[in-house]
């Protein structure tokens, strides 16, 4: 058994390469079963040329040498373009040596004798490149190979090297895992007996049949996609993408998806259209709404060539320098000129597009009214109070379509007759000032109240300072 223990230590040096760069799927390649010897190396006899050369060769129970048990080993590696190298290595026990000799009287019916030259352990090793044609004929299941190599063989006591042309045939059950049917023709130098007609180195045929398993290939990401044809190896894909994802389902793999998260459409690059107007959702300014490619998928109602959300009159048809409509808006507040009460001052569409009068702006006026001063018990101005008038009348004009009313006040001193007199007259006074300084007549109007809505005490020279004072207020009707 010596020679057997030769054989696995060869072959398990051939699995220890394993560990070299992987550069093919399942590079490797483990095969194991049974192996036949026929020492049969001639044709002769039979009744023709096909029977003396395809008869015996099939003749197992009478010229094959088999050991029922597993009986040989190999182990393959791709080194590329269809070629593999391997080395295998058998045992067998010859008890049928199968010669030509018509003239021997043990001869059987077509002149070959079969004798047992002593149940001889055989022993090979065997170094083979084989060459695939299952990519030649595009068959992922029919594997037919052709092979070349050389081994050395223990037949009995003797050893001696071989030269091994071969086929073989596979049928893949799976990817990795198929039946190997070979063939060799084992050509020793030198065939010969020794002196009492004992084989010594006789050329000879070693049939095999076994499963083989293919392994090694590398699948970093688990897709079920090799590490050599995965185009994102690190990444789970899809085969049809070469093992790249294809996150949204929509058919466009990841690396060439704009919108990868998202189920879109091929023509705008995997990018979704949620409107259907032919620009892609990240793209379009009115996304929910059709519209046009020139104005980033919004609407154009008016065909004006201004989008509907930036046209302040979407459905009448305008030059842009009035934002799309036909008419201007001078003071830009979304009022038409021709609709705006107040075409050069911006103000809301609910005051006609004038400006509103707020109450900080009511408290600013009447902050100034409590200090316009008058000659005592007359309704002329001191000269100081002409500033604060000039401030009044500045305000005014920035509100041209609202109305205002004069309020003049007075403290108790005096009769009520005189106090309402020249209450009325002092406003009146501040009324007609406005007028004159441009301020529209019919946006004014002036009234008195005398002593009766005083703010402060009258007991006090202070109390009365504040009670003396013109008020304005807002006319809303």
């Amino acid at each position: 058994m010596k020679h057997l223990n030769k054989i696995f230590v060869a072959v398990m040096m051939v699995m220890g390469l394993s560990s070299h760069a992987q550069d093919s799927n399942n590079p490797w390649a483990i095969s194991f079963g049974v192996n036949a010897v026929d020492t049969r190396t001639s044709a002769g006899g039979g009744n023709n040329w096909a029977d003396r050369h395809f008869s015996q060769p099939f003749a197992v129970k009478d010229n094959w040498n088999v050991l029922p048990s597993v009986s040989y080993l190999s182990v393959f590696r791709s080194v590329g373009d269809n070629f593999s190298f391997g080395l295998s290595g058998s045992v067998n026990k010859i008890d049928k040596y199968v010669k030509f000799n018509p003239a021997n009287p043990a001869r059987d019916s077509r002149g070959y004798v079969v004798s047992n030259p002593g149940d001889l352990m055989y022993y090979g090793i065997d170094a083979t490149i084989k060459y695939s044609f299952m990519t030649a004929i595009n068959s992922k299941v029919i594997d037919p190979s052709l092979s070349v190599g050389g081994g050395y063989t223990f037949f009995g006591d003797s050893s001696y090297g071989t030269l091994n042309p071969g086929a073989g045939l596979t049928f893949w059950f799976t990817e990795n895992v198929g039946l190997e049917l070979t063939s060799r023709y084992k050509k020793s130098f030198g065939d010969r007996e020794d002196a009492s007609g004992t084989p010594d180195s006789p050329s000879h045929f070693q049939h095999s049949a076994g499963i083989v398993f293919k392994f090694g290939g590398k699948d970093t990401d688990g897709d079920g996609i090799y590490d050599k044809d995965d185009a994102c190896p690190d990444v789970a894909g899809l085969k049809q993408f070469n093992g790249c994802p294809d996150t949204d389902g929509d058919g466009i793999q990841d690396s060439e998806d704009e919108c990868p998260t998202e189920f879109g459409l091929a023509a705008l690059k995997g990018c979704p259209d949620t409107d259907g107007d032919g620009v892609a959702d990240k793209d379009d300014a009115c996304p929910d709404v059709a519209g046009l490619v020139a104005l980033k998928g919004c609407p154009d109602t008016d065909g004006d060539g201004i989008a509907d959300k930036d046209d302040k009159c979407p459905t009448v048809a305008g030059p842009k320098e009035n934002a799309g409509c036909p008419w201007p808006d001078t003071d830009g507040d979304g009022v038409l000129d021709k609709d705006d009460a107040c075409p050069t001052v911006a103000g809301p569409a609910s005051n006609k597009g004038c400006p509103e009068v707020t109450e900080e702006v009511i408290k600013t006026l009447n902050s100034y009214g409590k200090v316009i001063l008058f000659d005592s018990g007359k309704s002329t101005f001191q000269q100081g109070t002409y500033t604060v008038l000039e401030s009044i009348t500045t305000i005014l004009k920035e509100y041209p379509n609202s109305r205002f009313q004069v309020e003049g006040h007075t403290d108790s001193d005096g009769s009520n007759e005189l106090n309402q007199t020249l209450s009325e007259n002092r406003a009146a006074a501040v009324k007609n000032y406005l007028i004159e300084k441009g301020i529209a007549t019919d946006r004014l109007r002036s009234t008195g109240f005398g002593e009766t809505k005083p703010i402060a005490s009258n007991k006090n020279a202070k109390g009365k300072a504040e009670n003396r004072r013109v008020e304005i207020t807002l006319i809303k009707e």
